[in-house]
């Protein structure tokens, strides 16, 4: 298992990580995800052999949320949910 911490864009209430939360969850190989609407987290802990940190993105994307770049701190505007 691998862990992975990535900063959500754009969530902005209990809704959001909901929809975060499960977006990850349908990703095969998630074992268990933890969604922090006031830190703008999300960690996953997932099967290397079934997944990657590019998916995991990817379904975030799909949500209609953003992640920021690891190697940034660039605040884009994502859709979310609420606005």
């Amino acid at each position: 298992m691998q862990t992975e911490k990535l900063t959500v864009l754009g969530m902005s209430c209990g809704g959001c990580t909901s929809s975060v939360t499960k977006a990850l969850k349908a990703v095969n190989g998630v074992d268990d995800v933890i969604v922090s609407l006031s830190g703008g987290k999300a960690t996953v802990q997932y099967d290397e052999k079934l997944t990657s940190p590019e998916q995991l993105k990817l379904a975030v994307i799909e949500a209609g949320y953003e992640v920021e770049p690891s190697s940034t701190s660039h605040q884009a505007k994502a859709k979310g949910c609420c606005g």
